[in-house]
């Protein structure tokens, strides 16, 4: 006889299923978490009586008896969704259902301490609030840098000088009254792609993250890959040029979306940087020339060692560098396969990402929907 936990563990299973579409009646549900028939229609009647999910019209399939239709309800609660770097904070509420309900974005300032973006995520979220149907049920925090997503706490991000070890599931979870999941904000982003992007029916793919550093996320047979000591994917602190140079010069130094717009806009690190960095980058979409050709290069050896390492599906190139468009896109991979002989069968597919800049933020609350559990 499975315990109580298990069965709470199962019924969130599939509303995950039923939300994700991967199942749409009792029968499909059954297949999917490979349950007998009389067991999911339990699931199913259960998760009816508690308001999460509705049956109702129905689906006739090519053979066989029409079958009654299963979705969420989307007023049933909500999610809140964070996502922050050393620029601005992101937040966005996700209903019951997985659809996209509000947003809010907020600038932060140069070298924000932890308790001014703790306020404002609580901020935030006291923003999101108004308008929502239904309770707030859990908050999922994409948050810059190392994160350990089992304690809850942001361990390092080189953007913030003070951010060492910072607490931030603890105090959010203690002024809210719900379930607080933590992850580095990338990975976060990965979430986002399964979801709501061109990740949804891949196993295997990369989040490129130009922004205000440089990381990759990892989606390897399904699942994100965070590492023994959770920093897989902090690439932007490879030391760069590979070949030698300044020993303090990392890759973020040069590859950042920051460092992208100086390099092909011919400005020196002291210029201010435009408020709106897309669209700034988007005036090089079409651009040639020494500069752009050497971006191309750079970037083409970051991209054909990872695929060399990772071979993987798809890379999604997320941030303000996708204003740069396919063409940048193709470049890259292309140079890759020149640069890397071994790359000439399997060059890797890159492509900007569909999703805007609240990805990130619909990512963290992914993170929120997969992880709740309903407590009946």
């Amino acid at each position: 006889m499975r315990s109580p936990e298990d069965l709470r563990h199962n019924l969130a299973q599939a509303i995950l299923h039923v939300r994700s579409q991967r199942a749409t009646s009792r029968r499909s549900l059954a297949d999917v978490m490979r349950l007998s028939p009389t067991t999911a229609g339990f699931y199913v009647d259960q998760l009816i009586a508690f308001g999460h999910l509705r049956e109702s019209g129905l689906e006739q399939g090519l053979m066989g008896r029409p079958k009654r239709a299963l979705s969420t309800e989307a007023a049933a609660g909500w999610f809140a969704g964070i996502e922050f770097n050393a620029e601005r904070m992101q937040a966005v509420r996700v209903d019951f259902s997985g659809t996209l309900a509000a947003s809010e974005l907020r600038p932060l300032p140069e070298g924000a301490h932890p308790r001014e973006v703790i306020t404002e995520i609580k901020n935030l979220i006291v923003a999101l609030m108004r308008g929502a149907s239904g309770p707030l049920l859990g908050i999922g925090l994409g948050a810059p840098g190392v994160v350990d997503p089992q304690r809850g706490i942001g361990v390092d991000y080189a953007f913030f000088p003070d951010w060492k070890n910072v607490p931030l599931a603890v105090p959010l979870s203690k002024r809210f009254k719900v379930p607080v999941t933590l992850e580095n904000n990338l990975r976060a982003i990965a979430l986002a792609e399964r979801w709501f992007g061109g990740g949804r029916d891949l196993n295997d793919y990369v989040i490129l993250g130009p922004r205000s550093g440089f990381g990759i996320a990892m989606m390897q047979g399904g699942r994100l890959t965070r590492g023994a000591h959770h920093a897989a994917g902090e690439i932007g602190l490879w030391p760069w040029p590979s070949a030698g140079g300044e020993k303090s010069k990392k890759l973020h130094h040069a590859l950042s979306s920051p460092a992208i717009w100086r390099r092909l806009a011919g400005a020196s690190s002291r210029m201010k940087l435009p408020v709106d960095l897309h669209r700034a980058l988007g005036h090089f979409a079409d651009a040639s020339g020494a500069a752009y050709g050497e971006v191309i290069a750079d970037y083409a050896r970051v991209i054909g060692c990872l695929h060399l390492l990772v071979d993987t599906e798809v890379y999604f190139l997320h941030g303000p560098l996708t204003a740069l468009g396919a063409g940048f896109c193709d470049a890259v991979a292309g140079q890759a396969a020149t640069l890397m002989g071994g790359l000439k069968d399997h060059p890797p597919h890159i492509v900007p990402s569909t999703l805007g800049d609240d990805a990130g933020a619909l990512g963290a609350a992914s993170l929120a929907m997969e992880t709740w559990i309903p407590k009946q």
